[in-house]
């Protein structure tokens, strides 16, 4: 027999974080294997399978497959991880159980007493009910489509104080839904989103503006990737290398977003900081023009602001989703507040600052003959609302972009994530820093 497989199964993979994650724990033969549904039994058949995770929509269709069950896969009804065992059958684990458990104590929320609604009847919902039973919730509704407790009738349960997102609405592609307006239940005090790409979902975005803790599934995602490869090899690994492997995620898939006034310097500050991490920049400017066949000032004259700024927000929706980029903003993206969260969902976003008498005109024939000062006063509350951070552009670009990168990696870095306490709540970017 050749050399024993590791990975993942799943039907649509293609947004997995998994490789890496498992890569990062030390499994170099991890890969993703993406399967119809008439090619599952053949797979499982396959006698080189050492250990795989399961994701949807097979969580419970492979439990047929599996000669044995732990302990809480067999209660749960639902299995993510399956191990060859030394007697040659597989065996079906669910580690998602520890790894809901990690992220709910990372974010500071307990079910303890709480009355807990889970979106979802599938297997990750499974697994929501099974930890917030064991995490002593007094009551568990199962908010479905089809069922007696739907979103029709949310109402019903207006008085939820803890909201866990268990299906794959917000996910990417198709981000910007919601299953929930986390608003309808006033007594709400923790909002779990399983979803981990974007970062911020809306249902975690809407959380943040209402003041509720909340956090993504991406903890989740590590943690149980960190306890089935503690099965695969039987050995033990620091619940440490979840924080690291989190920090490194973050740091290498998150945007940078410049935003700020036309002639600030985002592009040249953009292109220096392209040179300093190798990463693409992505001119939202230049997306429209190309999408639209026309220059800004003909899109202008021809359609009007209105009808640019709807392609303006189609762009931002279009790479505000994307990870790993540099996003060069517009100086008027701000003036749709839409673009807040398009901008923000897997992205930090940094406003450069310069003073007016400094801003280029050149060559902008929309600021040639503004009032930029009018325009500053008039779009500093708006810059001050979608910024994560700020920085001067009153030295070099190179100078500008090395202090951006500096703070994003400090902010993102390994070092922050090891002495952040475990039950820090957050969903990705802290607000309104000077650097």
């Amino acid at each position: 027999m050749g050399q024993r497989i590791y990975g993942l199964i799943g039907r649509t993979l293609g947004h997995s974080y998994s490789v890496p994650i498992h890569r990062e724990l030390g499994n170099d033969r991890y890969a993703l294997y993406p399967l119809e549904p008439e090619a599952l039994g053949a797979f499982l058949a396959r006698e080189d399978i050492a250990g795989l995770n399961v994701t949807i929509p097979y969580k419970r269709d492979v439990i047929p497959f599996c000669g044995e069950l732990d302990e809480t896969a067999r209660e749960i009804g639902s299995v993510n991880t399956i191990v060859r065992g030394k007697n040659g059958v597989l065996k079906g684990y669910n580690t998602d159980a520890y790894g809901l458990l990690y992220l709910a104590r990372r974010a500071g929320i307990s079910f303890s007493g709480q009355k807990v609604v889970v979106f979802g009847g599938g297997g990750a919902s499974l697994t929501a009910r099974y930890v917030a039973v064991k995490g002593g919730a007094r009551e568990i509704v199962v908010i479905s489509r089809g069922g007696e407790n739907n979103y029709e009738n949310l109402n019903r349960h207006a008085n939820a104080e803890i909201l866990i997102n268990a299906t794959p609405v917000g996910m990417v592609p198709d981000t910007g839904r919601l299953p929930a307006d986390p608003a309808l239940f006033p007594e709400c005090v923790g909002v779990l989103d399983l979803v981990y790409n974007p970062r911020r979902t809306a249902l975690l975005f809407r959380a943040e503006e209402l003041g509720i803790p909340c956090a993504n599934g991406l903890p989740m995602l590590v943690a149980q990737a960190k306890a089935a490869e503690e099965l695969f090899f039987g050995r033990a690994i620091s619940d440490r290398e979840i924080e690291r492997v989190l920090a490194k995620l973050d740091r290498d898939s998150q945007n940078i977003v410049l935003i700020g006034m036309p002639g600030s310097g985002k592009s040249t500050v953009g292109a220096a900081l392209s040179r300093l991490s190798g990463r693409e920049v992505i001119d939202l400017d230049e997306q429209i023009v190309r999408a639209a066949g026309r220059t800004i000032p003909e899109i202008f004259a021809e359609r009007g602001e209105a009808a640019f700024r709807a392609l303006e927000r189609e762009q931002a929706r279009l790479w505000g989703r994307e990870s790993g980029k540099i996003l060069v903003t517009g100086g008027g993206i701000v003036k749709d507040e839409r673009n807040d969260y398009l901008l923000r969902q897997n992205g930090r976003v940094y406003q450069i600052e310069r003073d007016v008498s400094l801003l280029e005109r050149d060559g902008r024939p929309l600021s040639a003959n503004a009032d930029l000062t009018a325009m500053q006063r008039e779009r500093a509350p708006l810059y001050e609302r979608f910024r994560d951070a700020t920085v001067t552009n009153t030295a070099s670009a190179e100078e500008t972009a090395r202090k951006i990168w500096e703070d994003y990696h400090a902010y993102f870095g390994a070092e922050r994530a090891e002495s952040e306490p475990a039950g820090t709540a957050r969903t990705g970017n802290l607000r309104k820093t000077d650097i």
